[in-house]
């Protein structure tokens, strides 16, 4: 299966189905296949739209190979842009949340980047939570099923120091416009954004202020040209925004904190 016969013949189903990175996909998908029949399958699959991560169940996400079920939000890699920087605003033993945690990949960075860190997490999808619970819970986190805040404990309201929300951002008219990967595959819920882009950051921010500790973070990822009116939004909620950008993530964050 590892010939070259096998892999020249892979990367070229895989160019004829329009895949970008045809060769790097080829390796993924021979080291994932258990033999020639799933191998076949798996390539069928991919060659089908279904994204990478769903075929072979897993995405690499800040330096972990973080588990992905069909039908869940693939982790983007520009996003560890802005849990790098969670990363490095989070003392050892801080309390942190992951909102719109989808696979956990933020919430499972940060138990494997800082010591002692306590780290909650929660998305609304059910098969998103079961994805998360076998990437976080064994790490030592806790994983809740409910829209935003409202399956957190009460005891965590006031005391958050980090808290990682990975909302969805796209204007509702521009999900026709995004990879068929994301438009056909993934749940809309976990990418349509409202009219603007920021319904679900709006309905964050409003909370925010009650969750976050007196210095607590709030790290939100934002479009390039969303980002000064989603640093209005959570100012206006009372938090003191930053808008940071990377080029060489091709990434815009805005981190928000409580004074």
């Amino acid at each position: 299966m590892s010939d070259t016969g096998t892999v020249t013949g892979v990367v070229e189903r895989l160019r004829a189905a329009g895949c970008v990175f045809a060769e790097e996909e080829a390796e993924m998908l021979l080291a994932a296949a258990s033999g020639p029949g799933e191998l076949d399958a798996m390539v069928e699959r991919r060659a089908a739209g279904l994204p990478l991560e769903h075929v072979v169940g897993w995405a690499e996400f800040g330096g972990l190979r973080v588990e992905v079920d069909g039908g869940v939000f693939v982790p983007r890699r520009r996003t560890e842009f802005l849990v790098g920087r969670a990363v490095e605003l989070a003392r050892p033993g801080a309390l942190c949340v992951d909102l719109c945690c989808g696979s956990g990949a933020a919430g499972a960075v940060l138990l494997a980047s800082v010591e002692g860190v306590e780290v909650h997490a929660s998305d609304i999808e059910p098969a998103a939570v079961a994805c998360a619970r076998r990437n976080v819970e064994p790490r030592g986190g806790f994983v809740y099923e409910g829209d935003l805040f409202a399956p957190l404990p009460a005891e965590l309201r006031g005391r958050v120091e980090i808290l990682v929300a990975n909302v969805p951002y796209v204007p509702t008219e521009e999900i026709g416009l995004l990879p068929p990967e994301a438009r056909d595959h993934e749940p809309h819920v976990t990418l349509d954004g409202g009219t603007d882009g920021l319904d679900v950051l709006r309905r964050v921010a409003a909370d925010a202020a009650e969750w976050l500790a007196p210095g607590g973070h709030l790290f939100v990822e934002t479009s390039e040209r969303q980002a000064e009116e989603a640093a209005a939004v959570v100012a206006a909620c009372g938090l003191t925004p930053e808008v940071v950008t990377s080029e060489e993530w091709w990434a815009t964050i805005v981190v928000a904190t409580r004074p």
